[in-house]
């Protein structure tokens, strides 16, 4: 794995982690669920939510994108 590529696999770890605890905190507040729901609804909506990072070799060189939901196309984050 290049550099780019682990920290593309850290962005979306950190994003998705961040997002999943606190929308488990928020269903389990909110939402009457119990047992297993909880976590299983943070995951659901935690992944549709968190946005996607890749690296991706160009012709000048690698390059890191995300896309996401509230952002429209790709973007170059590198």
């Amino acid at each position: 794995m290049t550099k780019l590529q682990v920290r593309a696999f850290l962005y979306q770890l950190g994003c998705f982690a961040i997002l999943f605890i606190s929308i488990k905190f928020l269903v389990a507040k909110y939402i009457p669920l119990t047992g297993l729901w909880i976590p299983m609804t943070a995951f659901v909506i935690g992944t549709i939510l968190a946005p996607k990072f890749q690296a991706v070799k160009t012709k000048d060189g690698e390059k890191l994108f995300m896309k996401w939901v509230f952002v429209k196309g790709v973007k170059d984050v590198s």
